[in-house]
């Protein structure tokens, strides 16, 4: 190789690598000089001012222990670069970085003294090691110490509970209980094995050989309460053995959650498996007041636990993971959970079911066997207590789910309410409740006769509840004929349609929204609408067609049109049919009603109806026409609720039955009003003075109180399957049904049936006996309470469809006359905001109320009724459905005819 291709001779003190590194000089054996330094004279003392330069790194450490940190001076070669001779690739390395000065040793050496940059910031493999070891014996000792304190629980101690005391609205007791603990021990060897395997398969199947603990489940317990979330019971069989036998401590917080780990932890170590599972089952809440498999197969089968067959223990497995949603009986809510019996039959047959396929599954039962058990077990009668008979079990039952479903206000679990100790004042009137059930009683007694009329008088039931309009503070009840025999609350959910009672809410609706621009898109039209005066006028014909708010034709997903009938198959004020909305709402001429909520849109009926204070989950659908007559299911406590919004002109009280409740300690929970406003005065107080004209001279004049105003609405539903009567006074509204159903305990299928003929009446309607039931309860309800009248509404709303109608073509019951005379033109209805008992005239003729003479030129009825005029009015009420037959309707006990 050439001379001039030779390499460069490498820098003194081994290169740069050396340079860095300190290592020995390639060339002579030296150590490399560290970064900065050359050996020459102007490296001791460099030109940066410092006195001298740190010639290592042990030198360095020593020169900081004086001064601080210093950085090595830089050097300066020849060739005027830093580095020394040879420039960059000189033996100190051109920028000056020099090792950090040591500082005091510290004990943890975190930031990393002798690091630069992100290094410093990483953790030594000591210091993770020492810090794991220190964690990890950290935790040892507290396990340790955690196991050492805590004893494994006693179940026979928690069989100790305290009462709950209620008490009615003036203070006085009603009932003590709850605190009894309805549980008798078993031993293992009384405990069928299949039951047994049933909670295994279904809870915790590896429960014969796991420790006792879920690690995965106590994590995601811990990690949700952190949040502050709701806590979840224990994943395995000893853990909920354990949270059952500590019922000492019910708080949910982290460190009684620790509490149960560790004394899972010793259960699981120290306790036979046979213990365990004996000590689970007879601790377990079964519902029904029941605590142990004993009395669990006591409270559903009435039998010893030992006699249960695997069916039975499948069921009452079921049980477990909750009783208000698996009894099937249902639960009473005053807020509907969907926990009702047929609900609750379908969750329990299919968890049921679920048990058995997995105990046959894991080879704990033979297929054979499990095949003889596809349906609900015989169950019986869920309540026994005689202290909660008539209607106090009702009221229990009532005053629990309040205070269950509205736990996160109330602070009160259904864990708590069953260990007991709290006073709970109601808000029930014991007078009232007295007086509601009397009611009736009276009418049961004088004209249900099932002996004499099997086919017609047998399950006749009654439900019935009465709301403070201020407050709506639930004042009285009526559940059914004795709680200990008929276990399902009649005044909350039953099923039963409420028929034309529903038809104020589209009245409402009308007010408050107003109908829809036929002339606008639908867009447009939802925007743009107008307000409905009650004097509006719409078709009352029998079997009317349907029309959109457009004016095209109703028709369903087959193409069918909708035909509206009205009862009895009767038109009303032929050949115009036309007829104001309040005459509708007075005769409950269906027709009129149904095109109206068409109009206005059944979106918007629906949202009033809620607004009002009728729950989401007891609407129909409203997709159908027939939504506005009342194919929905409210409870009883829910339409005197939604009655009492009008009465408190449009201020809406949502019911409630707790109003306070204590504890040792003091108050645990009061009520505070939520009242907001579901429509303005004027809407409210205008919907009271049309069913003020109900009362006075329509369907309702059963009710009427005589020197007191009432406002309310009948209510008949299609086939005669339920009958109401909702009115009110400024002071308290009441809602009174009527249905027959036999809820037999183990029906599959709860089925209505109908009501023609029953109590010796060619039908039942909303006038008759539920309408005697309300004037009687509150007559003696009001008796010593002032008489108030209602606000005297202001004008509301345009009239809709007011275009001038052809003159009709007079009747051949015209009244004769002496001389000539034109042809009789009717009177069009124009009622006033605050019409008299007698000023509202129709289109033929004028009303008179009462008496025995004649209405306007027609004829009056024997006690005040039909309309007069050149053509009597037809008898009209109301039954929801799309053209059946109806019987004509008979006149009320006051007079006026039924609805």
């Amino acid at each position: 190789m050439s001379e001039h291709r030779r390499k460069p001779p490498q820098p003194q003190g081994g290169g740069r690598a050396a340079a860095r590194r300190g290592q020995p000089d390639a060339s002579s054996g030296r150590r490399a000089a560290p970064r900065g330094a050359t050996g020459s004279p102007a490296d001791f003392y460099g030109s940066g001012g410092e006195e001298h330069s740190y010639g290592g790194r042990a030198e360095a450490r020593r020169a900081a222990q004086k001064g601080g940190r210093r950085r090595a001076p830089e050097t300066t070669g020849p060739g005027g670069r830093r580095g020394g001779p040879g420039g960059p690739a000189g033996p100190g390395r051109g920028r000056g970085r020099a090792t950090p000065p040591p500082g005091k040793k510290r004990f943890i050496d975190y930031p990393r003294s002798d690091k630069f940059g992100w290094q410093r910031w990483m953790p030594s493999w000591k210091l993770v090691t020492g810090l794991f070891i220190g964690f990890m014996g950290s935790l040892v000792a507290v396990a340790g110490i955690g196991y050492a304190m805590v004893d494994i629980p006693i179940v026979a101690k928690t069989a100790k509970a305290q009462n709950n005391v209620y008490y009615w609205s003036d203070g006085s007791v009603m009932v003590a209980t709850g605190g009894e603990i309805n549980r008798q021990i078993i031993n293992y060897a009384d405990i069928p094995k299949e039951m047994r395997y049933a909670v295994i398969s279904q809870e915790n199947k590896t429960f014969e050989t796991d420790s006792g603990i879920d690690p995965k489940g106590i994590a995601r317990a811990v990690f949700n309460m952190a949040k502050g979330g709701q806590t979840q019971g224990g994943s395995t069989i000893t853990q909920q053995y354990v949270k059952n036998a500590m019922l000492d401590d019910q708080s949910q917080t982290l460190s009684r959650k620790f509490k149960e780990i560790f004394v899972s932890i010793k259960v699981g170590a120290e306790v036979p498996k046979t213990q365990i599972m004996a000590g689970y089952l007879n601790s377990a809440y079964f519902g029904r007041g029941a605590y142990g498999l004993e009395a669990a197969s006591r409270a559903y089968f009435n039998k010893d636990a030992d006699q249960l067959n695997p069916g039975e223990c499948a069921f009452l497995s079921a049980m477990l993971k909750g009783a208000t949603y698996y009894d099937p009986a249902g639960a009473t809510s005053l807020d509907p959970t969907g926990a009702t019996p047929e609900a609750n039959k379908k969750r329990a047959l299919s968890q049921m079911q679920d048990t058995l396929d997995k105990m046959v599954e894991y080879g704990h039962l033979s297929p054979t066997e499990r095949a003889k058990y596809r349906t609900l077990p015989k169950w019986q009668n869920p309540r026994s207590n005689s202290r909660l008979g008539g209607q106090i079990g009702y009221l229990v039952d009532l005053a629990k789910s309040y205070l269950i479903n509205n736990s996160e206000k109330t602070k009160v679990t259904e864990e708590k309410l069953q260990k007991g100790g709290y006073r709970i004042y109601t808000t029930f009137d014991k007078t009232k409740v007295k007086e509601l059930e009397s009611a009736v009683k009276k009418v049961q007694k004088g004209n249900i006769k099932p002996k004499q009329r099997p086919e017609t008088d047998t399950h006749v039931q009654f439900g019935g509840a009465s709301v403070d309009p201020a407050t709506g503070a639930i004042k009285a009840i009526y559940g059914g004929e004795d709680a200990t025999k008929h276990f399902t609350n009649n005044a909350d959910s039953t099923g039963a349609q409420v028929g034309s009672t529903f038809k104020p809410f589209v009245l409402a609706a009308a007010m408050k929204w107003g109908v829809k621009n036929p002339d606008l898109g639908d867009d447009q039209a939802q925007d743009e609408r107008t307000q409905v005066s009650p004097k509006s006028l719409y078709s009352g014909k029998n079997k009317l067609k349907i029309k959109n708010y457009d004016g095209s034709v109703w028709t369903d997903k087959d193409g069918k049109e909708w035909l509206q009938t009205n009862d009895g198959n009767e038109s009303v004020n032929p050949p115009t049919y036309k007829i104001d909305l309040r005459e509708a709402m007075r005769l409950s001429v269906n027709s009129a009603y149904v095109q109206l909520g068409m109009d206005v849109g059944l979106d918007k009926v629906k949202e009033t109806a809620l607004d009002a204070g009728v729950l989401k989950g007891s609407l129909a659908s409203a997709n159908y026409p027939s939504f506005s007559i009342g194919t929905s299911d409210p409870s009883a406590i829910r339409m005197a609720g939604a009655y009492a919004t009008f009465a408190a002109s449009g201020e809406q009280n949502p019911p409630y039955s707790v109003s306070k409740v204590e504890d040792k300690d003091g108050q645990v929970y009061k009520h505070r009003a939520e009242t907001h406003e579901a429509f303005t005065s004027a809407v409210a107080d205008n919907v009271t003075d049309v069913l003020k004209t109900v009362v006075d001279k329509g369907t309702g004049t059963s009710a009427q109180l005589p020197g007191r105003p009432v406002a309310g609405k009948t209510g008949t539903t299609d086939g005669n399957k339920s009958a109401w009567f909702v009115g009110y006074t400024p002071q308290l509204s009441t809602a009174i049904s009527m249905f027959r159903l036999d809820d037999n305990a183990n029906n599959k299928k709860r089925t209505f049936l109908e009501m023609y003929g029953t109590g010796g009446q060619e039908k039942i309607h909303g006038a008759s006996f539920p309408a005697e039931i309300w004037h009687d309860y509150m007559a003696q309800a009001l008796k010593n309470a002032p008489v108030k009248p209602f606000p005297t509404p202001v004008p509301i709303g345009k009239v809709i469809n007011a275009e001038p109608s052809p003159t009709p073509t007079p009747s051949v019951t015209e009244t004769e006359e002496t001389s000539p005379t034109p042809t009789p033109t009717p009177t069009q209805s124009s009622p006033s905001p605050t019409p008299s008992a007698s000023d509202t005239c129709g289109f033929f003729g004028c009303n008179n109320n009462g008496g025995n003479g004649n209405g306007g030129n027609g004829n009056g009825g024997a006690d005040g009724g039909t309309d007069g005029g050149t053509t009597p009015t037809p008898t009209i009420t109301e039954s929801t459905g799309t053209g059946n037959t109806r019987g004509n309707s008979n006149g009320g006990f006051f007079g006026g005819q039924n609805g």
